[in-house]
């Protein structure tokens, strides 16, 4: 059958690989000046300000059932609550950005063993060998990086629960995700974020936040970059395709991610840790390799 997806879903991996990547930097440089909770409360609030311009000027349709919703405030929440909110958190108990950035890439395992159920997919053997690659070569990484400076260990907690979340959030949108106009997506998605942060911030936090150019730069980084694009074109890329081929993406980005903290944040990652990450993305490309078809 001919494929009818837009010509610019073509592009759309490279341009999400770059700005993820570098939004893992872009946070924990704008983290020194401020607390994890109040500075994605800042960061939401700032995306829902611009989202509610951009509705009353184009007047996009809204979701017509109730049920439609609660799973894109579902969806915002694990997105931008739990997965935001827990790498934060992560990275102000000292967690590398490549160490982070790994644990997260660990993604499709998860993925692929849930996805058959979930979404109705069927993960190949040529899928699960690139997603045990992958799995390998975050853990020479994760193991190499803690030779040289080891994290506190509820650094960790906070990244499983926050690759959990961004998990769960992928494959919600995968099976209960409608296509929407992205305007009025994200407006419900980050809302749903919003309210999900803002309690944690009230009660954890003491909300002071120091006015530097590094926070500012960070901030319009992440709203732009990050929020607006990179979150849209995952997205569009996970109700465009399988959901376990979107997600191996993801052992692209710590490779990246480590490349610019070592050459912004002065993170340095040992030989044997770029070995890990070559592994990983040996492993993205067995598991997104397509099967090729005689017709």
């Amino acid at each position: 059958m001919p494929n009818h997806q837009p010509a610019w879903l073509g592009f759309a991996p490279g341009v999400f690989l770059v700005m993820w990547s570098t939004g893992y930097v872009a946070a924990k440089f704008g983290l020194g000046y401020i607390e994890p909770m109040t500075f994605l409360a800042l960061r939401f609030a700032c995306v829902v300000v611009i989202m509610a311009g951009l509705f009353v000027i184009l007047r996009p349709p809204l979701p017509q059932t109730p049920s439609e919703w609660i799973h894109l405030s579902i969806v915002g929440f694990l997105l931008q609550a739990i997965y935001f909110g827990m790498f934060y958190m992560s990275f102000t108990a000292g967690l590398s950005v490549g160490t982070m950035a790994l644990i997260l890439a660990m993604q499709p395992i998860l993925t692929g063993l849930i996805a058959p159920r979930w979404a109705g997919e069927t993960v190949s053997w040529r899928q699960w060998t690139g997603l045990a690659l992958g799995l390998s070569g975050a853990v020479i990484v994760i193991t190499a990086r803690s030779e040289i400076a080891a994290p506190h260990p509820i650094g960790f907690v906070f990244a499983i629960l926050a690759l959990v979340g961004i998990t769960c959030g992928s494959l919600w949108e995968k099976r209960f995700g409608v296509s929407h106009h992205p305007v009025t997506a994200n407006l419900i998605g980050f809302t749903a974020g919003l309210f999900g942060v803002v309690p944690f911030m009230a009660a954890f936090e003491s909300m002071q936040i120091t006015w530097t150019w590094q926070l500012i730069a960070s901030l319009i980084y992440l709203i732009i970059a990050n929020s607006l694009i990179a979150t849209g074109l995952l997205l569009a890329m996970i109700r465009a395709g399988e959901v376990s081929k979107v997600s191996a993406i993801f052992f692209l980005v710590p490779p990246m991610a480590a490349a610019v903290a070592w050459i912004i944040l002065g993170e340095v990652m040992p030989p044997i840790a770029w070995l890990g990450m070559a592994i990983a993305g040996l492993g993205v490309l067995v598991a997104t390799a397509k099967t090729l078809k005689t017709t």
